[in-house]
């Protein structure tokens, strides 16, 4: 069974304005090299398993882009 993800992004509203990635306490969040439609490079999590689940990142998205699930 596929673990799921800690941190995912709906990369297609995301307007890559990058202040995700200055927040991230581990570094993990980092612009991607493909464009999404509305003509920006969005974010993406590069290392699901060292995301601690803090939460910073979808604190800080002004476009409610990011959702983070935590382990119970």
């Amino acid at each position: 069974m596929e673990k799921l993800k800690k941190v995912n992004f709906d990369e297609q509203r995301c307007k890559g304005c990058e202040l995700c990635t200055a927040v991230c306490p581990v570094n993990i969040i980092k612009m991607s090299e493909r464009i999404n439609k509305r003509g920006y490079h969005p974010a993406a999590v590069k290392d699901q398993e060292t995301c601690i689940s803090c939460g910073l990142c979808a604190q800080m998205c002004p476009d409610v882009v990011i959702t983070v699930y935590k382990e119970d």
